[in-house]
C-alpha cells in the first residue's frame, strides 16, 4: 500500500472543507500557507523576501472560537516528523491566544476543524497539544514584537 503524501493529504482536506462549507460557512476562509516543498534556489529566495518563514503551520482558519483567537494546523502523515522550527511556531502561536496544533492526516484535521467550528474540544491524545512553555524550547535569534 503506498503511503499518502503531506501534499495528498492537504488536498483531501480542502476538498472536504469545500464540500462541508454549507454546514460550516466559515470554512470559505480556510487557507494553506505555501511554506514547505522544494523550490528552485531563486524562487525560495524571492518567497524568503517576501516573509515566507520556516516552520510556520501549513494551514491557517482565521475564524475565533472560545478563547481562541483563530486555529493553525501542522499536517503531517504518519510518518512525518516536526521540525523544531514548527515546534517553535505551534508554541507561540499558541501563547498569542491561537490553537495551533499538530494533525497526522486530513480525516484528524477535519476533526478538529469541526470539533474547533463547533465549540468542542477533542478527547486528550487525539491530537498533540503543544504547551505553552514549548515555545521557549527554541529560542528565537531575535524575538518578535509582542504587543501587549
Amino acid at each position: 500500500m503506498k503511503l499518502r503524501d503531506e501534499h495528498a493529504e492537504q488536498a483531501a482536506l480542502f476538498s472536504w472543507a469545500e464540500f462541508a462549507r454549507d454546514r460550516h460557512p466559515e470554512l470559505a476562509l480556510l487557507f494553506a500557507i505555501p511554506n514547505g516543498g522544494h523550490r528552485h534556489r531563486a524562487v525560495a529566495a524571492r518567497m524568503k523576501a517576501e516573509g515566507v518563514k520556516r516552520g510556520v503551520p501549513d494551514i491557517c482558519l482565521p475564524v475565533p472560537r472560545g478563547p481562541w483567537h483563530g486555529l493553525y494546523i501542522e499536517l503531517k502523515t504518519d510518518a512525518g516528523r516536526v521540525s523544531r522550527e514548527q515546534r517553535r511556531w505551534i508554541g507561540l502561536l499558541t501563547l498569542q491566544g491561537y490553537r495551533a496544533e499538530v494533525c497526522r492526516g486530513w480525516q484528524q484535521a477535519r476533526q478538529l476543524i469541526e470539533n474547533y467550528l463547533s465549540g468542542r474540544t477533542l478527547p486528550a491524545g487525539q491530537v498533540s497539544k503543544p504547551s505553552p512553555t514549548s515555545a521557549q524550547e527554541v529560542p528565537w535569534t531575535h524575538p518578535p514584537a509582542i504587543n501587549a
